[in-house]
């Protein structure tokens, strides 16, 4: 049995989204303000304290239907009848759980059998918040604002002599209004049965999950059908390790302490203490214990004597009162209580072996270390808490354990380093179920949600697992406000093939960004990987402070991450090389002569149709053709060598050029910075062939040969290194391409593709 999917609607931008969940680790990954933290919010206010909900929770777009409900009470009649609650359901928020079972299964899923029918599958259930009283909900809604209407018809009478008094904002303005402040005492979670036979898979296109509408007669079950079939733990991100305990922690539930010493304490309480229900295996640390307060009474005793003495010079005790005594009662959780429970020790003085290890309180060492001992010490106590480890009787529930076990952990990689947050999420797991029982019974199954802005956390999980959040702009897919979708990245490339292979390993090998970037930038040579982030530095200052990823291809292989780049929906510019010449053999470009483009990225994501490979075409092609425009968000340019008019050194005339890779498309955009540069290797060798050419089709031809056997990395070095670097022109193809998606993100950063006639304003609290 395990969580096959969850479906959210109309929780904050997560206006209807499915996340499909790993057997045992996803992860949830995407740009900043994208709607992971919202989904771990609902997660764990659905899940775990659904009394928290509140007014902001709902998708904003809502807000103007509940003023208008609003409306319509305050003029309602006498006549007026009262809305079902199933009226409001296309804006209420809503968790769906679907859950895959097996027959042997069903008394776990006793109330959440669709049929009787039913023998083995999907079964779900659907958590909404809902109004607990929507009779009770309407009069004391219409009383408020009667007091209201009220007041003010008092301050207009009140100021019929004439003198101007400020307006008041008297509270409830209106139906959200009064719900900002009544929300959580109004409405409740209550529980559905859903039918399995209904479940649809989300909108191919706009990603949107297609959740099942309730029946007009449909029933909230009695309890929570949850309570003893999934058992949920959770690490939240606002987690802080100091002096002094964090404000709001439970200290009671497992590894609620912020401090390392308390969540030892907390664990040794609940599952280690010998001294709650002891068994043969603690008998030598109880005699330990007695032994030791044995010896401290005596010394107690030594030691208040003369005290003890002094007070009874006072005339207490009497014959007739109880004598004082000085005794001890010590616990094993007593060497816990205090900063210095847990030590880092330090390595011993050079050259005193025998001297004792220096050691430092909890406090003294570093954050990272701090989190990640207390995230797995925390996983550690989820674990035994749930397979229900305690020591102490009354803790100890008649209840067997759930059979599902859902951890959530939220932004792990706060105050670790690279490697760390890398072992963490790699062990992570392993920590959840590192149990014999676990073993013994492999139907008890553990699942591990992990939300992170961290491209290393991303490293080191299968793409399959990984779900992508895209947040889109106000405006987009006819939604006023700025919402979220969600990708499943394991279907991206269907079944096991050589582009999904060689996708796995490129990512693996390389860096994950591309899964929190606002843009990619795509090229396939490792001197535009090296001068490109210069030229944004330089030349493009907006561009330089959003989050570009720049993959280098290696190659032409660019178009083997087109599915990837759909499945995630952002801009994309692909700067790639012309690669012209005839049945495969690389030639120096010339017009006439019957050239294609053997650069496979052109030729497949140019889908412009009627457009031929032929060179000519090309290198005439509008840039209205080069863009592809998948939605408004997301849109494709592929930007490759176009023509430069130069003027060579010899001729003083201007002709054009044709360029074929980045490195001649340089030197020919900057010929007089480079016909006088000195230096070796390639450098030298262009500037040689500048000064020497009698026509641009010579020079090409020459560029072209050196190229093909120099070194391109060194000329590369050698162009960064230069002290005039910040004078060179940006090849006109690049500057043209990221011209263009700087107004793609100009346009995403607004985060607003249409102004609404009116904007709902939402006073926070």
């Amino acid at each position: 049995m395990r969580i096959q999917h969850l479906e959210l609607a109309n929780f904050r931008k997560l206006m209807s989204v499915r996340i499909d969940l790993a057997a045992e680790t996803t992860l949830l990954v995407g740009a900043n303000n994208s709607g992971k933290s919202s989904a771990m919010l609902a997660l764990r206010k659905f899940l775990v304290k659904p009394s928290t909900f509140r007014l902001q929770d709902l998708t904003l777009c809502h807000i103007a239907t509940l003023d208008a409900i609003g409306r319509g009470w305050e003029d309602a009649d006498e006549s007026f009848a009262i809305p079902e609650g199933n009226e409001w359901a296309s804006w209420l928020p809503t968790l769906d759980v679907w859950i895959q079972a097996s027959p042997g299964e069903l008394h776990h899923i006793r109330d959440l059998i669709p049929n009787f029918s039913w023998s083995g599958g999907m079964v779900g259930m659907r958590f909404r918040l809902e109004p607990d009283d929507l009779p009770t909900l309407y009069s004391d809604y219409r009383k408020e604002r009667a007091r209201v209407a009220t007041l003010l018809q008092e301050i207009h009478i009140q100021s019929a002599d004439g003198q101007i008094r400020p307006t008041l904002q008297l509270w409830p303005q209106n139906l959200h209004d009064y719900l900002n402040r009544r929300l959580v005492k109004a409405f409740k979670v209550r529980w559905y049965r859903l039918d399995p036979s209904r479940l649809s898979p989300p909108n191919a296109q706009t990603k949107t999950a297609s959740l099942q509408p309730l029946t007009d007669t449909a029933v909230p079950l009695e309890r929570n059908p949850l309570l003893n079939l999934i058992r949920v733990h959770e690490i939240n991100a606002q987690r802080g390790f100091g002096d002094s305990a964090d404000e709001g922690q439970d200290e009671s539930k497992p590894g609620g302490g912020r401090k390392l010493s308390e969540q030892l304490r907390t664990y040794y309480r609940r599952h280690l203490d010998p001294g709650d229900s002891p068994d043969v295996s603690d008998l030598e640390a109880l005699r330990a214990i007695e032994a030791a307060q044995s010896a401290f009474d005596m010394r107690l005793t030594t030691s208040f004597a003369p005290a003890l003495r002094e007070v009874a010079g006072l005339g207490y005790p009497n014959n007739s009162d109880p004598s004082i005594k000085v005794a001890t009662r010590l616990a094993p959780t007593d060497g816990l209580d205090h900063e210095a429970a847990v030590l880092f020790e330090l390595d011993s003085v050079a050259g005193a072996p025998n001297e004792p290890r220096l050691s430092l309180p909890e406090t003294s060492n570093g954050l990272g270390y701090q989190n990640l001992i207390s995230m797995i010490f925390r996983l550690m106590a989820f674990r035994d808490d749930w397979l229900k480890k305690y020591r102490t009787p009354d803790e100890r529930s008649s209840v067997g354990v759930e059979p599902i076990h859902l951890v959530l952990v939220e932004e792990p990689e706060a105050h670790l380093h690279v490697q760390v947050q890398q072992a963490f999420i790699k062990h992570a797991y392993h920590v959840l179920c590192n149990d014999p029982l676990l073993e013994e019974f492999p139907n008890l199954r553990t699942q591990l949600v992990v939300s992170s802005h961290s491209s290393h956390v991303a490293h080191e999980i299968e793409y399959e697992h990984l779900r992508y959040f895209r947040r889109l702009p106000s405006g987009m897919a006819d939604i006023p406000i700025p919402v979220s979708t969600v990708s499943n990245l394991s279907t991206v490339f269907g079944q096991a093939g050589k582009t999904k292979e060689f996708v796995t390993r490129y990512l693996r090998a390389h860096h994950a960004d591309l899964f929190f970037a606002d843009a990619v930038i795509l090229v396939e040579g490792a001197a535009e990987r090296m001068i490109l982030p210069h030229f944004l530095r330089k030349h493009f200052k907006f561009l330089d402070q959003c989050y570009i990823t720049i993959l280098d291809i290696g190659g032409s292989h660019a178009h083997r991450l087109r599915p990837l780049i759909d499945a995630l929906g952002i801009a994309t510019l692909v700067i790639t090389d012309l690669d012209a010449g005839k049945a495969r053999a690389a030639l120096p470009v010339a017009r006439g002569n019957e050239q294609i483009t053997n650069n496979p990225t052109i030729r497949h994501w140019m889908r412009v149709a009627g457009l031929g490979h032929d060179v000519d075409t090309l290198l005439d092609l509008d840039i209205e053709q080069k863009v592809q425009e998948i939605d408004v968000l997301y849109s494709i340019r592929i930007a490759y060598q176009t023509p430069v008019m130069i003027r060579l050194p010899r001729t003083a005339e201007e002709s054009e050029a044709l360029p074929n890779t980045f490195e001649d498309s340089l030197v020919l955009s900057n010929i007089e910075h480079f016909a006088g540069k000195p230096g070796r290797g390639l450098l030298r060798a262009f500037r040689e062939a500048i000064q020497n050419a009698d026509s641009s089709e010579a020079l090409g031809a020459v560029l072209f040969e050196k190229l093909r056997t120099g070194d391109k990395a060194e000329f590369a070095l050698e162009v960064l290194g230069d002290p005039q670097f910040s004078q060179l022109v940006v090849p006109a193809y690049i500057h043209e391409g990221l011209t263009w998606l700087q107004s793609k993100l100009e346009l995403k950063r607004r985060d607003l593709l249409v102004v609404p006639a009116a904007i709902v304003e939402v006073t926070l609290t």
